[in-house]
């Protein structure tokens, strides 16, 4: 797992982190630990998967859309040839 080491911390940096930990009943690595997960990956961030989501939701097909599509899907799913170089 990666690691990382942090340099020129203040004294009194440590001390607040310290004490943050301690009221979180963890060490003061793990404290940081969760700090950075939370400044690194915010809970409310959009993913991407929501994102595309949404997107389809909002798009809205007719239904000879949605028939050229589901022919569009069929047709796909046959196998693809490999290409022939000529040797």
């Amino acid at each position: 797992m990666p690691a990382i080491t942090i340099r020129n911390l203040s004294a009194e940096t440590h001390r607040a982190l310290k004490m943050r930990a301690a009221q979180h009943g963890r060490s003061t690595e793990a404290e940081v630990r969760d700090i950075l997960e939370q400044a690194a990956r915010p809970q409310h961030r959009v993913r991407l998967g929501s994102l595309l989501a949404e997107i389809g939701r909002e798009a809205r097909m007719t239904k000879e859309e949605h028939a050229l599509f589901e022919t569009a899907i069929r047709r796909d799913r046959a196998p693809a040839q490999p290409i022939d170089f000529g040797e």
